[in-house]
């Protein structure tokens, strides 16, 4: 029997959304999706700060005009996450503003426990008193619950009132705005463009705190497995001059926002960037080999550690090269090999099998075999079948006199990876992507999302998988360094940096075809489109002039590195 269609005249006054759980909310049409969500938000568990509605990412003051399908957003999802940041920033900003309209606040980087560091370049260092101000008028504007209101402006409406408060990295990025128009958020009388969605007021942003660190302090939020808590701030000092460090050199090539570096490929001076952002990559793999032979007489072991797409493959082959010009001949000693047998992998929480686990490795037989090594003697390496996962005998190896060994892995920086060699014995490097090039003053750029790039491409190069596939895993990733990597990272007797000023404008060409083929209606398209989102602020360019070793050819293709093995560089007599 066919079912019953009616016709009707006029559009209901209700509409229903539909959520995850299976739970039906009605209500007028055009309600905001707050409303809705503020009968829906369990006490207990995070606050909802977003919505997604009929598979587009919305605000909370997003009105519902039809049915839909309706996803919530808390704090402890990425896309809630980086809501509540960007709305803990503009209230920063307000409350700064207000304080101290004379001097200006930069957000520079992220920490790895759940804070952006922060500082005023004309009041530094920081006091103590001023910064107790500032919390004190942030956390007065939250109890008063007050409204961020968004507005959109004409694109000549933005730009003369950036204009007229000389804020000039501003006008600079907005030269290179697509489309007519531009969305500021107003908070207390105080307007800023921040790029993405807030949260419709204040109150939301109760999980804060601010504590002084170095010239600057930091503006402390909560983790997305702890919403509603601060993590503890550990003692940061070598990741912190890093980033001072590259502060500095994008300041010498006079690139110090999105806005300049499409300034500079305007007036076709991109080349210099490249050229000379390649030469200070190559001068700090210079002195990292230089501090490794003022050393050789007691380093054994070279360990390199750093999360995904940090380029670690290509740095370690070119750290080989400068080893091999400083006179010393570095044996690679592959980490996979010591994985245990596969059945005696411990699991996760899901039962599936955990690799990334420090418990993963054989680390009884992998301290025998480096002892060995470095004390003369000829081994008998092991060989990891990843078919059978049953490890097999591998090659013999004997080490020449004074050779080291470079060994590159996740748990480089653990000190429990070789718990029976002499600290002094090795020297840990940690290889990240610290990006500190941003949109502007207060719009920082995640060293995240461009690690997120550069492995969107290589996988869709090295490994055939599409963007969709990628990003699906991306969670993943990103949990295992979590808990692997950056609670190690101050281990590490140095830090190589691995972002180039230039890159986002590299890949861009490369790497938006591949997100275009996300489909809508999943949820990687989301990530997809607040990938695309952010690249349209870049001028691309052609990757013609990146030199043929730069660590950026890992990911976008034509490394010269790419067959180099430091295999040859061992004991010649066995092989």
């Amino acid at each position: 029997m066919e079912p019953k269609i009616t016709v009707e005249t006029q559009m209901r006054e209700e509409v229903e959304i539909l959520l995850p759980d299976g739970k039906v909310l009605r209500g007028p049409r055009n309600t905001s999706v707050e409303t809705f969500m503020k009968v829906y938000q369990d006490p207990k568990k995070p606050s909802i700060v977003g919505a997604i509605v009929n598979y587009d990412l919305r605000e909370l003051t997003y009105p519902i005009r039809i049915d839909s399908v309706v996803k919530p957003v808390n704090m402890s999802d990425p896309d809630g996450a980086r809501i509540y940041r960007r709305s803990l920033t503009f209230l920063l900003e307000v409350a700064f503003m207000e304080l101290y309209p004379e001097w200006s606040l930069t957000i520079d980087h992220s920490v790895s426990s759940g804070a952006y560091y922060c500082h005023i370049p004309e009041h530094e260092p920081f006091t103590q008193a001023s910064l107790d101000a500032l919390e004190d008028r942030m956390r007065a504007l939250v109890a008063a619950d007050e409204p961020m209101v968004r507005e959109k402006v004409s694109l000549e409406q933005a730009k003369q009132f950036f204009r007229e408060r000389r804020q000039d990295d501003k006008l600079r990025l907005l030269n290179y705005r697509h489309g007519d128009d531009l969305v500021l958020y107003e908070l207390h009388g105080q307007r800023d463009y921040h790029h993405g969605y807030m949260v419709p007021s204040t109150g939301y942003l109760k999980w804060f705190d601010l504590q002084l660190v170095g010239r600057g302090f930091v503006l402390r939020f909560p983790r997305r497995h702890a919403p509603h808590k601060l993590s503890p701030m550990p003692s940061y000092p070598q990741l912190l001059a890093t980033f001072r460090q590259y502060g500095q050199w994008l300041e010498a090539l006079g690139i110090q926002s999105v806005g300049a570096l499409d300034d500079a490929i305007q007036d076709g001076r991109i080349n210099e960037v490249i050229l000379v952002s390649e030469a200070l990559h190559a001068q700090q793999i210079s002195n990292i080999a230089t501090a490794i032979r003022d050393r050789k007489e007691e380093v054994r072991v070279i360990l390199i550690a750093g999360p995904s797409s940090s380029g670690k493959t290509t740095f370690s082959k070119r750290l080989a090269i400068q080893l091999l010009s400083e006179g010393i001949s570095p044996f690679a000693l592959e980490m996979d090999n010591y994985f245990v047998d596969r059945e005696a992998t411990p699991k996760d929480e899901n039962g599936d099998y955990d690799f990334e686990n420090l418990d993963a490795l054989n680390r009884s037989l992998l301290n025998e075999h480096i002892r060995r090594l470095t004390a003369g003697e000829r081994v008998r390496m092991r060989r990891y079948n990843f078919k059978t996962g049953i490890n097999e005998p591998g090659d013999e190896v004997q080490l020449a006199p004074g050779q080291m060994i470079i060994l590159e892995g996740i748990h480089g920086l653990n000190p429990k990876l070789l718990e029976s060699m002499p600290t002094e014995q090795a020297f840990r490097i940690y290889v990240s992507c610290l990006t500190q090039l941003n949109l502007d003053r207060h719009n920082r750029i995640s060293t995240t999302d461009t690690r997120e790039l550069r492995r969107i491409l290589r996988d869709a190069t090295d490994r055939g998988y599409s963007a969709q596939q990628t990003i699906a895993n991306w969670e993943n990733v990103r949990r295992g360094e979590k808990r692997h990597i950056f609670p190690y990272q101050e281990n590490a007797n140095v830090m190589f940096n691995s972002a180039l000023a230039y890159e986002l404008t590299a890949l861009k060409p490369l790497v938006e075809p591949l997100l275009r083929q996300v489909p809508y209606g999943t949820m990687e398209y989301i990530e997809a489109k607040r990938l695309l989102k952010f690249l349209q602020w870049f001028l691309p360019i052609d990757s013609e002039f990146i030199p043929d070793n730069s660590i950026l050819r890992e990911f976008i293709g034509g490394s010269i590195l790419t067959d180099f093995k430091l295999w040859q560089h061992t004991h010649p007599e066995l092989y």
